[in-house]
C-alpha cells in the first residue's frame, strides 16, 4: 500500500520508536534462561540473577511488564547527567551529546519503567527542559541554512524528523532563488517581499509529536 503523501520523506513517531527499540540497555534479570538466547540481531549471553546483562530494550521492556527484571537507569538519564546536559544546551552554542534514540528511549523508559527510574519526576520535567532548549536551537539553525547543507550534529532522529520537512522546502526555496538570481545575471539572492521568518515557519512546520513530550504522565506496570 502507497504511504500518505505527507509521510513520504519521513517517518512516523512510532516507526522512529520501533527501530529505538532495537538499542541496547542494561538489565537485572530475577530470572535464568539456562543457555545463550539467540536472537535475529544476534547472540546474548545467558540470564543470571543479580548480573546486570545487556539485551535489547523491547526485551527488556517485555521481561520488565513480566516482573522478570530491573532496568538499570541509563547513565545519560540520571538527574546529574541531565542537569549538565541541560547547561551545556543554555551556556554553548552547539548541542549537547546525547543518545541519537534519546527522546524514545526516555519516554519508553518512563512509560513502561517507571518504578525503576531515581527521582523519575525530575528526570521528566528536565528531559522536557532539554527537549524545549534543543528545539529553540534547532529554530535558531534556520539563520545558518546555506545553499548545499545545514550543519547540526548531536540531534537524535526524532529531532532530525521533525525538521526535515521544513528545511527540505527551505532548501527547495533558496534553490530556485538562486537559480533565479543566475539566470538574471544577479550577484546575490533577491530579497523575499515582507521578509522571510524561518523561525515562525519553522514551528509551525513542526508536526504532531506531542507523545514524545516527556512531561506526559507514565503508565505504571
Amino acid at each position: 500500500m502507497a504511504l500518505p503523501r505527507h509521510l513520504k520523506n519521513g517517518l512516523t513517531p512510532l516507526e522512529i520508536e520501533f527501530l529505538a527499540e532495537n538499542e541496547m540497555i542494561e538489565i537485572e534479570p530475577f530470572i535464568a534462561s539456562g543457555q545463550d538466547l539467540e536472537l535475529l540481531g544476534g547472540t546474548l549471553p545467558p540470564l543470571r540473577p543479580q548480573r546486570l546483562i545487556k539485551v535489547p530494550l523491547w526485551m527488556a521492556i517485555s521481561l520488565k511488564k513480566k516482573q522478570k527484571c530491573k532496568i538499570a537507569t541509563p547513565e545519560w538519564m540520571t538527574v546529574e547527567s541531565l542537569q549538565r546536559s541541560l547547561k551545556e544546551e543554555q551556556d554553548q552554542e552547539r548541542f549537547s551529546a546525547l543518545p541519537y534514540h534519546y527522546m524514545e528511549l526516555a519516554q519508553l523508559l518512563l512509560e513502561n519503567a517507571c518504578d525503576d527510574i531515581s527521582s523519575a519526576d525530575a528526570v521528566r520535567t528536565l528531559l522536557k527542559d532539554l527537549r524545549e532548549a534543543r528545539q529553540s536551537k534547532a529554530r535558531q539553525g534556520v539563520a545558518a541554512l546555506g545553499l548545499t547543507y545545514l550543519q547540526m550534529d548531536n540531534i537524535g532522529l526524532m529531532e532530525i524528523n521533525e525538521i526535515r520537512p521544513f528545511f527540505t522546502k527551505a532548501f527547495n526555496e533558496i534553490q530556485k532563488l538562486k537559480q533565479g538570481s543566475n539566470e538574471n545575471d544577479q550577484d546575490g539572492i533577491p530579497e523575499i517581499p515582507g521578509g522571510f521568518d524561518g523561525s515562525a515557519s519553522y514551528a509551525s512546520s513542526l508536526p504532531e509529536s506531542s507523545r514524545f513530550n516527556t512531561t506526559q504522565g507514565s503508565r505504571n506496570n
